[in-house]
């Protein structure tokens, strides 16, 4: 594939629906697999999330025409994990599992760039990409994003043959008119960001959505773990980890990362022996 048109996370798929469910079981599981499953299997690990074989087939196949899988036969039909995805799941890992953040005296990043009218189109891929990784806009042209993603807007702009059109900075802190506070909250949709949230906790608080694994069938547990990072999935994403000094008293982000913590931690055990269960047994 070639390096102008990257392999990415659909962060745009709503979470729960087919397309969102089969990329975070892809995510979960292929490379714990050793990066290939049987098509029997990965239909299988979708039914247990109440997806019918032919919506688990079609989202597959769509999968494949993205350069997620790839088709490959071994004792059986099935598919392999693109090694040139292997990156991007690897990002995914971090911002998910390990949820990095800013502190007040780290160094924030700001992306420059320039595009010409007959590249709109590029200029449009690059928008819409420095919002995924959470990055804010001062002004047209001019985006910010928490310094430790310098490197993820650096490839952002590799990957779309844009980087003779940008320039990236760090800097220690913004010089603005007014306080930092109240830069932030134009910068970036705070409103939105604390109500994504705000619905993952709601979500997780509901009756039936995080049972108690030891009581669960092997199933139930599995179906509990793959939601659960199915909803946080995006979150992490959009939300860049801005310092807690900047945000507001009652932002909801750090009751969240714990809740998401505290379920994961629970639920990953039961629902990897489910799977290693499906796949050994085939």
């Amino acid at each position: 594939m070639s390096a102008a048109l990257p392999i990415l996370d659909d962060i745009d798929a709503r979470p729960g629906s087919v397309a969102s469910l089969l990329r975070t079981v892809v995510g979960l599981t292929l490379r714990r697999l050793g990066g290939w499953i049987s098509a029997a299997d990965l239909v299988r690990l979708l039914g247990a999330l109440g997806v019918d074989a032919p919506q688990a087939r079609t989202g597959i196949a769509r999968l494949r025409q993205k350069g997620l899988l790839v088709a490959e036969r071994r004792d059986a039909a099935g598919y392999l994990v693109n090694p040139a995805a292997i990156p991007m799941l690897e990002r995914g890992d971090r911002r998910i599992f390990s949820r990095p953040s800013m502190t007040e005296d780290d160094p924030w990043c700001l992306v420059s760039y320039s595009i010409a009218e007959a590249r709109r189109d590029v200029r449009g891929r690059l928008r819409r990409r420095l919002q995924w990784i959470g990055a804010g806009i001062v002004a047209p042209g001019l985006w910010i994003c928490p310094g430790y993603l310098a490197g993820e807007a650096a490839q952002i702009l590799d990957d779309l043959g844009a980087r003779g059109d940008a320039t990236l900075f760090r800097v220690a802190e913004p010089d603005v008119d007014g306080s930092l506070v109240d830069a932030v909250a134009r910068w970036w949709d705070l409103d939105a960001l604390a109500e994504a949230h705000r619905a993952f906790l709601r979500h997780v608080g509901e009756p039936g959505a995080a049972p108690d694994p030891q009581g669960a069938d092997p199933a139930a547990s599995f179906a509990c773990y793959v939601h659960l990072v199915d909803r946080w999935r995006p979150i992490p994403y959009t939300d860049p980890g801005l310092p807690a000094a900047l945000l507001p008293a009652d932002w909801p982000g750090r009751e969240s990362a714990e809740a998401f913590a505290r379920l994961s931690a629970r639920h990953e055990g039961p629902a990897w022996e489910y799977v290693r269960g499906i796949v050994h047994r085939t």
